[in-house]
């Protein structure tokens, strides 16, 4: 905790810095523990619409050029041509910035964050704050999704910031941190209009840069001081254990994880993690919460009444998330979240881990039920993927844009003027009534984005036709739009290949062919595995955590090792090929060797030479994505088990044992690894 005089002095900067600023954010932040039974992200606000939006920059002409030309990331490329003097994340700009005393203002981001763009055309494109920043700063880009281990601090160093000084503030995309030549935070935020006065806002991104400058030129010791106790807090929070005294996982944590998920369920809209009285809090997919159900029913292991309600849980999650907007009916796929309870209205990207742990989710709903409209949400997920999502190779990109033509959600949205001239009279009333342009505008007040008005059986019922009649008569309908929407301007593609999230598309493309026993997917999930096994394996059996442009970079990280290892898993399942299994138990030994905790157990999210960082970190908790660790340790149950090796099952129970403070405390927060835990127990059971 820090002491009484840093945090005075935080809250006094705070004042000075950005009490009249209005800020937003793009993306969700990174969860703090003490975890909380919500692992789920919550986003701060975006600026209200209703305020008079800045003039937009013109596009940046091509007569600057920075040293982000020289990268491979589509995010980072984007911003190669700013009149901003760029730095990538790296030791030539920590150099410049030691040697000149100067501030280090690092920006994190990604290509499919609407806010992110929003910033770079007030701001970064603009001549005098850009020649500002090139005088006094030493700038920095990064993207987030290259590094995940720079986004974790700094994200968590501006959440520990806001709670220090009591502002209120969240995190988000894009990230907006201001530190000291040795990479120490000492002030941080998210999105900043350009000027006093744009948005609402009475401080500016302009008047911040101006503010921190004269405090670093007037008050250095003083930041450099508290720069030194946020550090230490970011290091505390990052690099803890997360062991309890006890130091041991117990059965009844299985009963603990499905009652505090329960304490959490949106009876009326499915989904975790709501308030009723802020029905806009965003709500996201949270796939490792419908693993966790999905395993227990698999168990065999539940009471008639906890079946019934675990059932209950999947299912009515699963069927309103298919419903709403947050779905693409007409392209498939779904949207990265939904900034409603209701999952009625996303925000508009997708992406690929979503997409690829939803087609294992639903595809793992359709054998638990027989639901046929589960079954189909997966083939039109699928068909998206292999058709906007994978490349010549096979191997698939990371993300849609969440805007075109500089608009959120343009791609996607629909007047009902232009809906009525594609169909027919009867076949727009039919499409009307199903996909709820029979009601009023649900976007912006004067479009629609097309969403299920009922449930599948409701709809059935009301039109008097069966569901497999009705989705014969609707899908030439959703066809015709599907053409329509192709010929407008699309959303930019992020063509870099990730190699973590390429193995969760694996092993959704994997599972759903070895369920639904569509070779077509099995087929698209070896194309991917041979892709990132000859592109971004070394010959010593490393990993490579990006590729673009041709080329490979970057230092994997735990999640490379383990997601990877987790799709050659699915397809072993799905092939019986031992191939897979080699190459699963590979992956994990290397796993073992560069990223073990030998003291603790379980695994760093860096390896042990990675580059050195203000905290190497070992996060456990689950969120919109798994933990390395819990999929590291099924990982290892399946392998001891699958290769008769007792000490795959004693590494992944010391994997599990090494999260026993996080599972006794909040075992909602770690829904993954209590799906490893009980793996492990059937392992070992006599």
């Amino acid at each position: 905790m820090l002491i009484a005089k840093p945090r005075r002095f935080f809250r006094a900067l705070t004042l000075i810095l950005i009490a009249p600023f209005l800020g937003c954010s793009d993306g969700a932040p990174v969860e703090l523990a003490e975890p909380t039974e919500s692992p789920a992200p919550v986003e701060t606000e975006a600026p209200s619409e209703e305020t008079t939006e800045a003039e937009p920059a013109a596009p940046t002409e091509k007569i600057h050029s920075n040293r982000l030309a020289r990268e491979t990331s589509p995010y980072l490329l984007l911003h190669a041509h700013n009149p901003v003097d760029w730095f990538p994340w790296g030791e030539e700009a920590f150099a410049k910035a030691k040697a000149e005393g100067k501030v280090i203002f690092l920006s994190v981001g990604y290509t499919s964050c609407h806010w992110c763009h929003v910033m770079e055309r007030e701001s970064f494109v603009d001549e005098e704050i850009a020649a500002y920043m090139n005088n006094h700063f030493v700038c920095i880009k990064v993207d987030r999704e290259e590094r995940p281990d720079v986004d974790s601090i700094y994200m968590t160093s501006v959440q520990i910031y806001n709670r220090v000084t009591g502002n209120g503030g969240g995190g988000g995309w894009p990230m907006s941190v201001f530190m000291t030549p040795e990479a120490k935070p000492f002030f941080g935020g998210t999105y900043f209009p350009a000027r006093d006065g744009d948005r609402g806002a009475g401080t500016g991104f302009f008047t911040l840069l101006q503010r921190v400058h004269e405090f670093w030129s007037t008050q250095r010791e003083s930041i450099e001081r508290d720069a030194d106790a946020i550090t230490d807090l970011v290091k505390q929070e990052l690099d803890r254990p997360r062991t309890s005294d006890e130091a041991v996982v117990e059965p009844t944590v299985l009963d603990q994880a499905l009652e505090s998920l329960a304490d959490r369920y949106d009876p009326e809209y499915g989904g975790f993690g709501f308030t009723p009285t802020n029905p806009n809090r965003p709500k996201f997919p949270e796939p490792p919460n419908l693993d966790f159900l999905i395993n227990r029913l698999q168990s065999d292991q539940l009471s008639e009444a906890q079946a019934t309600e675990t059932t209950e849980k999947l299912v009515g999650t699963l069927e309103r998330m298919a419903m709403g907007g947050i779905r693409d009916h007409l392209g498939g796929g779904f949207h990265r979240y939904s900034v409603d309870r209701f999952w009625r209205i996303p925000h508009f990207e997708k992406m690929l881990y979503d997409n690829g742990q939803l087609a294992s989710v639903y595809a793992e709903a359709y054998a638990l039920t027989d639901r046929e409209d589960f079954k189909r949400v997966v083939d039109e997920m699928l068909t998206f993927v292999l058709r906007e999502m994978t490349d010549d190779r096979g191997a698939f990109v990371s993300a849609l844009d969440a805007e075109s033509e500089d608009e959120e959600g343009k791609f996607y949205r629909w007047e009902k003027s232009e809906v009525e001239k594609l169909l027919a009279p009867d076949e727009f009333k039919l499409f009307a009534q199903v996909y709820g342009l029979d009601a009023a505008p649900n976007f912006e007040d004067e479009y629609y984005a097309p969403q299920h008005s009922k449930t599948p059986a409701e709809l059935a019922e009301q039109t008097g036709s069966s569901d497999a009649e009705l989705e014969q008569q609707l899908a030439p309908l959703r066809a015709k739009l599907l053409a329509a929407r192709d010929k407008r301007p699309r959303p930019m593609t992020d063509t870099k290949i990730l190699t973590s999230w390429n193995g969760l598309m694996i092993r959704g493309f994997a599972d759903s062919g070895r369920i639904m026993k569509n070779e077509e997917y099995i087929e698209a999930a070896v194309r991917g595995a041979e892709f990132v096994l000859t592109e971004l394996r070394n010959e010593d059996g490393r990993l490579q955590r990006t590729y673009g442009q041709g080329k490979s970079a970057l230092n994997a990280y735990l999640d490379d090792y383990a997601f990877l290892a987790d799709g050659m898993i699915a397809l072993h399942r799905a092939t019986n090929d031992e191939r897979w299994l080699k190459v699963a138990e590979e992956l994990t030994l290397k796993q073992i060797e560069l990223f073990g905790d030998e003291k603790n157990g379980g695994f760093y999210f860096t390896s042990g030479d990675h580059e050195t960082l203000l905290a190497r970190g070992r996060d456990p908790v689950d969120g919109v994505e798994p933990s390395g660790n819990s999929v590291a340790a099924s990982n290892l149950v399946y392998l001891g088990t699958a290769l008769d090796k007792p000490q795959y099952l004693e590494r992944a129970k010391q994997t599990i044992d090494s999260a026993s403070g996080l599972l006794q405390q909040a075992p909602g927060a770690a829904p993954r690894l209590c799906v490893a835990y009980q793996a492990w127990l059937q392992a070992t059971a006599p």
